[in-house]
């Protein structure tokens, strides 16, 4: 199966949020409490527009 590939732009925030989500799935069992916390922390910050 062949996937396919495409841009996309993102703000610095998006970017961040991504990467921790894609760290903490890597390493779920020895992420603690902290990246979830981050994680939360820039989810909600994109939700409220604060850039």
């Amino acid at each position: 199966m062949k996937k396919e590939k495409f841009t996309v732009e993102l703000t610095e925030k998006e970017f961040d949020l991504i990467q921790a989500i894609r760290n903490y799935r890597k390493s779920y069992i020895f992420s603690g409490p902290e990246i979830i916390y981050h994680i939360e922390k820039l989810f909600t910050e994109l939700m409220d527009g604060e850039e």
